[in-house]
């Protein structure tokens, strides 16, 4: 623990060692324009002009802080002018320059709000729907036809790069171990829960979605194939304001949802809650055909199944603010989840094997009742500590996470050759809870003579996990304990302390570099109480980050980057338990799962500012991903995450195609080639494909206030361990109109028009193969109603950006 801490010394004494060395560069004019609130404000531009006629002779624009920079010119006077949408237009006084070396920095430049300018202005075109910044690309989503009625896991599964699989794991660019985010805040959730808070989030209420493949030193290293934040909306209004809204949608069955957003900012208080009802129905059809490989003839499994199901999932979230004076500001963040889920899965098999006087037939009926929920408390604190825009921050965060599923296993065998049948019944329970803590601190220092800044961090986290299962039979009506001890006790307990460095600045008026060092020390331990087997580790490891943006000319930009990132594993994938879902088929946790870690090295080029070519190569040691295991023996096969090596190359075109002021297209297209080498049981797959994904985007304005948006999505052959999948392709539309001055939207939604978004796969392993085909009932249609209130005049709130990682990794499946 010592080194540690000298460590993050050592890092803080480079940073400022770094801070102290940098000077004025001579010869440049900078300053930092701000609101009349006194917060940074960008976008805008900055021209310089001869005072004798007012003709302009150069300019440049504000950067994200608020900062500019700009040569010196030649002695003589000149004005300065500020200008950025919104705001009223302001001179400086008359700048005269005396020699050649003269710097002058203006400091804080405040421009007041133009309240005609802003009463006028309106926005006719349709803006991009993808743009492609240095660090991330960023998806709009307000006001598309395709947010209203949807929800958040239906605009992430159709994001650019993104698949999200059967149980709700979410792929960036092939592969696994994506982090989401919530304004900056890390989710508590993971697999199936992770999918219930996202589908009871209403698109309607994203800004925009940010992915980030490789993010910097400041992020949490968790997460090896990067991070997607979803920006919710920010409130702009005084007094109280929101929405009201309800759905309704049917994929064969029914189901809906309704809620209400309300934000009210009184003086220094600035308060805001979302409310959500949602019951989803739950449907999927599967076959599966099988060889297991015996002497002689092979034995061969086919099955049929179908799921159905419904989840009530009631959510909150209730936040405020308290602005103690213009530079410091406290405040909390309460979020409640929870989730009521029941399901039947029942499926039909046939097994011919020659080692069996003939056929073998088994019906499986499994029921499951589970019951969720989630309570996470963030206090939170910001503070301004100079002019320039220097801020520390903390936040502490507690969470509690129960899980309690209970289910049923009921099986009947009957044999082609006699009447006998075999008939087994059993009962589960799994209580599984979570106890969460973490604390936080960030300190930012702006440079802006460099644009730059310096960031320094420090986190501190404990997780405690308890998970049990217990099995029961029965002897005649009662419940006993299952008397072949099938049940099991895990707790897992885990500490991770976190510093990092972060440094960026502009090099050249054309290079721009920020570099990381992020430091996380982890101890866990995991106890299988039955077996009374302890399994302790600890390791420390270092993330570093590097990014250079380059300027060739004014079309042609390009930006490396590099980071090293790490994806423990899950909790309950670390439980030894087993899980059966059907007479032939179990899953099971693996409590030797090691951390994985993931290089990725990434070169994004931008043409005409608007055409992006990404390049990405990205290889992982220890990939952490499910794989199946044949036992021909017993004519089985058992599910587990188990430690693989995988590489990935990718190239990603983003090609915004602009046909009239009313119509726009966002086309995606990536090329990525997958290898993976997984060992099963004395056996090393070696697994390879190229596989091409493309998706299309029409945006289009119509007369009379309607919008339409088609979204079509191509997704080629594939690999994924020891699996090989198969091509599919899909359409949805969506239809918007707005009434009642834009106060009332109704839009209709229709998803996957032609029943093609199906999943199927194959995984051979010694000649045994598992061939799965399933839909999951993508088909159906939306509606969604929703009303805006107001009452009062326009403000900015300000916009927490706290990260909790370790509850992202509580419910994996």
């Amino acid at each position: 623990m010592k080194k540690f801490y000298n460590i993050l010394l050592l890092m803080a004494a480079l940073a400022f060692i770094t801070q102290a060395a940098l000077g004025q560069t001579p010869g440049h004019l900078t300053g930092l324009v701000v609101d009349d609130k006194g917060a940074p404000l960008p976008y805008g531009t900055v021209a310089l002009l001869k005072a004798a006629d007012a003709s302009v002779l150069t300019g440049t624009a504000i950067e994200l802080n608020g900062t500019f920079k700009m040569k010196t010119p030649a002695a003589g006077k000149y004005l300065v002018r500020i200008s950025a949408m919104g705001f009223a237009t302001q001179d400086l006084p008359v700048l005269e320059v005396t020699s050649e070396g003269y710097s002058r920095d203006f400091g804080k430049i405040a421009l007041k709000q133009d309240a005609k300018v802003l009463k006028e202005v309106t926005v006719q075109n349709l803006r991009p729907t993808v743009d492609v910044q240095a660090d991330k690309m960023v998806v709009s989503v307000e006001g598309t036809a395709m947010a209203a009625g949807n929800t958040a896991y239906d605009v992430l599964a159709k994001s650019p790069g993104v698949w999200v699989d059967q149980d709700g794991n979410i792929q960036l660019n092939g592969k696994q171990g994506v982090k989401v985010m919530i304004d900056g805040k890390l989710t508590y959730l993971d697999g199936k829960q992770l999918q219930t808070l996202l589908q009871g989030m209403p698109a309607d209420n994203l800004k925009n979605l940010e992915i980030i493949a490789n993010p910097s030193a400041k992020f949490d290293a968790e997460g090896s194939a990067g991070i997607i934040n979803l920006n919710l909306k920010k409130n702009n209004l005084n007094g109280l304001n929101g929405s009201v809204y309800a759905g309704y949608l049917n994929n064969t069955n029914s189901g809906g949802n309704g809620g209400l957003n309300l934000n009210l900012k009184q003086g220094k208080w600035s308060s805001s809650a979302t409310v959500d009802l949602a019951e989803r129905p739950r449907k999927r059809s599967f076959t599966m055909d099988r060889i297991f490989v015996q002497e002689g003839k092979n034995s061969v499994l086919t099955q049929a199944g179908k799921e159905d199901g419904r989840t009530f999932a009631p959510s909150a979230r209730f936040g405020t603010v308290y602005d103690l004076n213009k530079n410091h500001s406290v405040g909390a963040t309460l979020s409640l989840s929870g989730s009521n889920t029941r399901s039947g899965v029942s499926t039909a098999s046939t097994l011919e094997d020659p080692r069996l006087a003939g056929t073998v037939f088994n019906q499986t009926r499994t029921h499951n009742n589970g019951k969720f929920n989630s309570a996470s408390f963030n206090a939170h604190y910001l503070g301004k500590l100079d002019t320039l825009g220097t801020t520390l921050s903390a936040d502490v965060d507690v969470a509690r996470i129960n899980d309690h599923g209970r289910s049923d296993f009921f099986n009947l065998r009957t044999f082609a050759t006699s009447s006998k049948e075999e008939k087994v019944y059993f009962e589960t329970d799994n209580p599984t809870s979570y106890q969460i803590y973490s604390a936080k601190l960030d300190y930012v220092k702006p440079f802006p003579k460099v644009k730059g800044k310096l960031e320094l961090g420090a986190k501190g986290s404990y997780v405690e996990s308890d998970n049990q299962i217990d099995f029961f039979s029965f002897q005649g009506s009662q419940r006993v304990p299952d008397p072949l001890r099938r049940g099991d006790h895990f707790i897992y307990e885990e500490n991770i302390l976190a510093g990092y460095s972060n440094f960026s600045a502009t090099l050249t008026p054309k290079v721009s570099i920020q570099a990381g060092l992020r430091a996380e020390y982890t101890q866990s331990e995991g106890n299988s109480i039955p077996e009374n087997k302890v399994t302790p580790r600890s390791y420390l490891d270092f993330f570093p980050s590097v990014f250079v943006q380059q300027k060739i000319t004014d079309n042609y930009q390009i930006g490396y980057n590099y980071s090293r990132r790490i994806f423990r594993p899950r909790y309950s994938h670390l439980n030894p338990f087993r899980f059966f879902i059907d007479a032939n088929t179990y899953a099971q946790g693996n409590p030797n799962l090691k951390p994985e870690y993931t290089n990725s090295f990434q070169v994004t080029q931008t043409f005409r500012k608007n055409y992006n070519v990404i390049l990405g190569y990205a290889h992982t040691k220890d990939d952490i991903s499910e794989v199946p295991a044949f036992y021909p023996e017993t004519n089985t096969m058992i599910f587990q995450q188990r430690n693989v090596e995988s590489e990935t190359a990718n190239a990603t075109f983003v090609v915004p195609v602009t046909v009239t002021s009313k119509w726009n297209m966002s086309n995606n297209v990536t090329v990525a080639y997958q290898k993976f080498t997984t060992p099963v049981d004395t056996t090393t797959v070696y697994n390879a494909q190229t596989m091409f994904t493309a998706q299309m985007n029409h945006n289009i304005l119509l007369p009379n206030n309607f919008k339409v948006e088609v979204n079509g999505t191509y997704r080629g052959k594939g690999v994924f361990n020891i699996y090989k999948t198969a091509a599919a392709v899909w359409v949805d539309v969506a239809v918007k109109r707005s009434f009642l001055k834009d106060q009332l939207d109704v839009s209709l939604a229709l998803t996957d028009l032609f029943r093609s978004q199906k999943m199927k796969g194959t995984s051979a392993v010694n000649g045994n193969v598992n061939v799965l085909d399933m839909y999951q009932y993508g088909q159906g249609v939306r509606l969604n109603l929703r009303y805006r209130f107001n009452k009062g005049e326009k403000f900015e709130v300000k916009r927490r950006n706290a990260s909790l990682e370790e509850v992202n990794r509580a419910s994996g499946n």
